[in-house]
C-alpha cells in the first residue's frame, strides 16, 4: 500500500513564533533529515541578521536548500519532509521578479500534489488596515488567496499566535 504524506500549514504574524513550531511539527514527522527550503534573499544588513538567526536556530537534522523564486523545481528531487520558509518571502519575490499570479497558483498547485511530506509557512498579512498602496493591497490579496488555497488541501491548519499554534484545521 502506498503511503500517504501529509500537508501542513502554519499562519500567524510576522514573529508570532510559527517557525520554531513548524520546525518542531517537520522534525517529528521525520525519521530522519529534513530539507529546509528557504525563501528569503539578502536584501540588505537587517535581512541577513534575519535570515542569520533563523539558521542559528535551526536544527543540524536540516539541509537547507535556497531558492527564492522556483520552488516546485527546487524541490523535485527531494523525497525527504519538506519545510518551506516561506510561501509570503515567496510570494514577494514573485512580485518583485514580474511573475504574475497565474504563476504563482501553478508553483502552489504543483507543490499541494507532490507526494511529500511538506509543511508550509506564511504570514498572516490580511489583519490589518487596507494599504493606500497599490502593490501592498495586490500583495496580501494574493497572500491570502494563497494561504486559502494551500489550507483547503492541508490536512492540518495551525494559527500561531504569540508562541502558541493552534490547530484550527
Amino acid at each position: 500500500m502506498k503511503t500517504r504524506f501529509t500537508k501542513t500549514l502554519f499562519i500567524g504574524g510576522i514573529k508570532s513564533g510559527k517557525s520554531r513550531l513548524a520546525e518542531a511539527h517537520i522534525l517529528n514527522a521525520a525519521d530522519g533529515i529534513c530539507t529546509y527550503l528557504a525563501t528569503s534573499e539578502v536584501i540588505d544588513d537587517e535581512m541577513q541578521l534575519r535570515i542569520e538567526r533563523h539558521q542559528t536556530q535551526r536544527s543540524e537534522r536540516f539541509l537547507t536548500r535556497e531558492e527564492p523564486l522556483d520552488l516546485a523545481e527546487a524541490l523535485e528531487s527531494v523525497t525527504m519532509p519538506i519545510l518551506i520558509e516561506c510561501i509570503s518571502m515567496w510570494i514577494n519575490n514573485m512580485l518583485h521578479y514580474g511573475f504574475d499570479e497565474e504563476e504563482i497558483n501553478k508553483q502552489i498547485d504543483t507543490l499541494l500534489q507532490m507526494d511529500r511530506e511538506i509543511t508550509f509557512i506564511i504570514n498572516d498579512v490580511s489583519s490589518g488596515i487596507i494599504s493606500d498602496n497599490a502593490l501592498v493591497r495586490r500583495f496580501v490579496d494574493i497572500n491570502g488567496m494563497v494561504a486559502q488555497r494551500i489550507a483547503s488541501e492541508c490536512d492540518a491548519v495551525y494559527h500561531v499566535v504569540a508562541g502558541i499554534g493552534q490547530r484550527i484545521k
